[in-house]
């Protein structure tokens, strides 16, 4: 079935018996995305900060300003 079909039968519907399926169907779809990990926006989010990493990394590997404190790396921090 196709979304308009689907709409179009919502349609069909008594406004009460409308919100039944639909609440039914938000149900279901937090289960799914709950037994599926994170939201799409988490998803998106990460896509994001990958492509960022990779837009910056040649200024990274590049430019000693900004890794000069890698060097402590290897040390021991105690606050």
């Amino acid at each position: 079935m196709s979304e308009r079909e689907i709409l179009e039968a919502l349609k069909r519907l008594a406004p009460s018996r409308r919100l039944v399926v639909i609440e039914g169907a938000l149900g279901e779809l937090r289960r799914e995305l709950q037994q599926t990990g994170s939201p799409p926006a988490q998803e998106d989010r990460k896509k994001q900060l990958a492509a960022a990493a990779e837009a910056l990394l040649a200024d990274y590997a590049s430019d000693e300003e900004l890794t000069a404190f890698s060097i402590l790396d290897g040390e021991s921090f105690h606050a």
